[in-house]
C-alpha cells in the first residue's frame, strides 16, 4: 500500500511546485500600493504656456531619488532642472527648464511607496500643441525583468521558510516533544531557519536593484546596498537577520539539551523555550509588518499587531501541519495519537485567530464589497478565501480520522519486536557459547547480523504502522492539506504585492475627480470662462524675439473683454509699436474679423466689446511689429462659446 503512494506524492509535489510557479511567474511587476491620483499639467492636456514645473500627487507618501521624475522634450532630453522635492503633504515637484518650444513632452516616475513597494508610469502633456515624440515609455515598469522575477520567489521562500521554521518548532515543543530527537523533524526546522536567512539575504542583495534600474549589474552595488539600509525596508531586513541569529541558538537548544533531559526536567526548558521562541517568532513577524501593508493607511497603529498575529497564526497551522506530514511519512517513531489531537487543538485554535484577523485586514484593505469583485488585491483575497475553506474542510476529514486514531497498532508492533530481539539475543547467545574461539571474523559477523536486523525490524515497524488503516486515512488528508497550504501560500505571496483594493478604488475616484474638473474647466472655459492663448514670435529684426499673449473673456458669444500682452523671452514687458489681432472661423467662412486694440501700458493692449458672432473653433492671428519695418503674425485656434 505505501508502495502505491509514493509515486502519487511525487506527482501530487509537482504539479503543485508548477502551480506555484505559475502563479509567481504571471504575477509580474509588483503593482504599486502607492498609486498616482492627479498631476499637474494633467494627461494628455495641451497647455498654451510652458509650465515652470511638473508636480505629481500621489495616495500615499513616497520615497524619492534623483531621477525619481524625469522630464523629457520629443527627441528625449530631459528638461528637468535640479531635484524633485516635496510640495505638500502627498505631491512632489519637479523644475523644468525655461522657454521650453512647442510640442510633446514625456513625464516618467519611478518612486517607492510607503509600504516599500516600487510604483513606475509615465504620461504626456504638450505645450501649444501636439507633437510626434522619439520618447518610448513601456520599459519603465517597476519590479519586474529578471529582477522582479528573483524578488518575487525571494518572499515566497522567505514565507516558507518562516513558516517551516515557526510551525515546525511549535510542533515539537507543544504537540510531540519526542520529534525533537527524530532526524526529519530537526532537517525539516534547520531547513527552514536556513531557506529564510537565504531568502533574506538575497532580498537585501536585490532591493536597490529592484527599487531602481532593475538591472542583473546593480544587484552588487554597494553604494545601491548602502542606501538601502537606510530605508524601512532595509531596516526590516537586517532585523530579520539579527533575530534569526536568535533563532539559530533556540533551535540548538531545542534538538540538543531538550532532546537530552528526562520528561521531569523537561518541564522548566519547555516553559523557556516557549516564551524565548514565541518573541522570536513575533519578532520575525514584525520584521514583515512593519515594512508592508500593514505599517501604512488606516490604523495603522492597530494593523501591525494583528499582522503579526496573522503571520502566527499561519506559521503555527501550516507549519505544523508540514512538520505532521514528515513525521507521518519520513519517521520512523511513531506519531502517537494524542500528539495528534493535540495539533488539531493548536490548529483549531490557529484558524480562529487566522479568520478574525483576516476579517479585519480584508476591512481595512477593501473598504467595500464592490472592491472584492472590481479589483484585483479582492479577486486574488477570494481565491485566499476559497483556498482556506478547503483547507478547512479537509482539515475537518483529518480530524475525524485523529479521533479514530489509535496506537494499538504501534504498541503490538513494539511487542513483537521486543520479542523477537529476545529470541534473537538468546540466539546469539547460544552461539557465541559454541564458538568462543572464533573471534575478529565473528565480532564482524554479529555486527553485520545485528544491522541486518535493525533494517528488518525497522521495515518490520512501518509495515505494521502503515496497516492502520486511520493511519493511512490520516496520512493521505494531512498530504491534501499540505498541498492546497502550497498553493494558498504562492496566492498569498502575490496579494501581498498587489495594491490594496481600497487604495486602487480611491486612486480611480480621484482621478475621475480630477477627470471629471477638468473637463468641467474646460467646459466653463469654452463656454463662459477666460481663454488664454500663449504664442511665441521672431520678427527677424534686431531684438525681435517675445510671447505675446492673448485674453478673452468671458469667451463667449456676443461682447467680450480682449487683453493682449507681449513680454521678452526673459518675461519682461515689450514696448513695441503695433499690435493687431483678426479671428477666423473657417469652418464658417467667417472673418478675418481684425481687431485693433488700445495700448494701456508697456506691453499690455486691450479691447472692449470684441463681438463674438458665433460658437466655434475660432483662429486668433496676432500681427507684432518690433519696428518701422520688422513684423509677423502667428495664430492659434481656441474654442470660443
Amino acid at each position: 500500500m505505501t508502495q502505491t503512494i509514493a509515486p502519487r506524492v511525487r506527482t501530487l509535489v509537482l504539479l503543485l511546485l508548477a502551480a506555484c510557479g505559475l502563479l509567481l511567474t504571471t504575477a509580474g511587476p509588483a503593482s504599486a500600493h502607492a498609486a498616482l491620483t492627479g498631476s499637474d499639467p494633467q494627461q494628455g492636456v495641451v497647455v498654451d504656456k510652458a509650465p515652470d514645473q511638473v508636480s505629481l500627487t500621489f495616495s500615499e507618501k513616497v520615497a524619492l531619488s534623483n531621477d525619481s521624475l524625469r522630464v523629457l522634450d520629443p527627441k528625449g532630453k530631459a528638461v528637468q532642472q535640479g531635484k524633485p522635492s516635496e510640495v505638500s503633504g502627498t505631491t512632489y515637484a519637479v523644475k523644468l527648464h525655461s522657454g521650453l518650444p512647442d510640442g510633446t513632452y514625456t513625464v516618467t516616475y519611478q518612486v517607492v511607496s510607503a509600504d516599500s513597494h516600487p510604483v513606475a508610469g509615465a504620461f504626456t502633456f504638450s505645450i501649444g500643441a501636439p507633437s510626434v515624440t522619439s520618447v518610448s515609455v513601456s520599459g519603465d515598469t517597476a519590479g519586474g525583468g529578471v529582477v522582479g522575477w528573483l524578488y518575487g520567489f525571494g518572499r515566497y521562500m522567505s514565507y516558507a521558510g518562516f513558516i517551516v521554521l515557526v510551525g515546525g518548532a511549535a510542533f515539537v515543543l507543544g504537540c510531540w516533544q519526542r520529534g525533537a530527537g527524530v532526524r526529519p523533524m530537526q532537517r525539516l526546522v534547520v531547513g527552514g531557519w536556513l531557506t529564510l536567512t537565504a531568502a533574506t539575504l538575497l532580498l537585501l542583495l536585490l532591493r536597490g536593484s529592484y527599487t531602481g534600474s532593475g538591472k542583473v549589474g546593480d544587484i552588487f552595488d554597494l553604494d545601491l546596498l548602502g542606501n538601502v539600509l537606510q530605508t524601512k525596508a532595509g531596516a526590516a531586513l537586517v532585523s530579520r537577520l539579527l533575530l534569526l541569529a536568535a533563532a539559530a541558538l533556540f533551535i540548538s537548544v531545542l534538538f540538543g539539551a531538550y532532546d537530552k533531559r528526562e520528561d521531569e526536567e523537561k518541564r522548566d526548558l519547555t516553559f523557556g523555550l516557549a516564551i524565548g521562541g514565541t518573541v522570536v517568532a513575533a519578532g520575525l513577524a514584525a520584521s514583515w509588518a512593519m515594512a508592508e501593508h500593514a505599517s501604512v493607511g488606516l490604523q495603522a497603529g492597530i494593523a501591525m499587531p494583528v499582522d503579526v498575529v496573522h503571520l502566527l497564526a499561519v506559521a503555527v497551522w501550516l507549519g505544523g501541519l508540514t512538520a505532521l506530514l514528515v513525521a507521518l511519512y519520513r519517521s520512523e517513531a511513531p506519531v502517537e495519537s494524542a500528539a495528534v489531537r493535540r495539533f488539531s487543538q493548536v490548529a483549531f485554535g490557529s484558524v480562529v485567530a487566522l479568520v478574525a484577523t483576516g476579517v479585519y485586514q480584508s476591512w481595512r484593505q477593501l473598504g467595500s464589497w464592490s472592491a472584492f469583485t472590481e479589483t484585483r488585491y479582492g479577486q486574488l483575497l477570494l481565491v485566499k478565501i476559497g483556498l482556506v475553506a478547503l483547507l478547512v474542510g479537509i482539515a475537518f476529514i483529518s480530524r475525524r480520522w485523529t479521533a479514530q486514531l489509535a496506537d494499538t497498532v504501534v504498541q503490538r508492533s513494539k511487542r513483537v519486536h521486543q520479542k523477537e530481539r529476545v529470541t534473537a539475543s538468546a540466539s546469539g547467545s547460544g552461539k557465541s557459547k559454541g564458538a568462543g574461539s572464533k573471534s575478529a571474523g565473528d565480532s564482524k559477523r554479529a555486527a553485520q547480523l545485528a544491522r541486518q536486523q535493525a533494517a528488518m525490524d525497522t521495515a518490520r515497524q512501518k509495515r505494521t504502522r502503515d496497516a492502520d488503516p486511520n493511519r493511512f486515512g490520516l496520512r493521505r488528508s494531512v498530504l491534501a492539506e499540505a498541498g492546497v497550504a502550497v498553493v494558498l501560500l504562492a496566492v498569498t505571496t502575490v496579494l501581498t504585492q498587489t495594491e490594496p483594493g481600497r487604495t486602487e478604488q480611491d486612486a480611480k475616484a480621484a482621478k475621475a475627480a480630477s477627470s471629471s474638473s477638468s473637463s468641467s474647466s474646460s467646459s466653463s472655459t469654452a463656454g463662459s470662462g477666460a481663454v488664454t492663448l500663449d504664442m511665441s514670435f521672431d520678427t527677424g529684426g534686431t531684438d525681435g524675439k517675445g510671447v505675446v499673449t492673448v485674453d478673452f473673456d468671458p469667451a463667449r458669444v456676443g461682447g467680450n473683454e480682449m487683453h493682449v500682452y507681449v513680454q521678452r523671452p526673459n518675461g519682461r514687458a515689450f514696448d513695441i509699436p503695433e499690435v493687431k489681432v483678426a479671428l477666423t472661423l473657417e469652418a464658417k467662412k467667417i472673418g478675418p474679423l481684425a481687431v485693433t486694440p488700445d495700448r494701456i501700458t508697456t506691453g499690455h493692449w486691450s479691447a472692449s466689446n470684441v463681438q463674438i458672432p458665433m460658437a466655434g473653433d475660432w483662429k486668433v492671428a496676432v500681427t507684432v511689429r518690433t519696428s518701422d519695418i520688422d513684423q509677423t503674425t502667428v495664430s492659434k485656434n481656441a474654442q470660443i462659446g
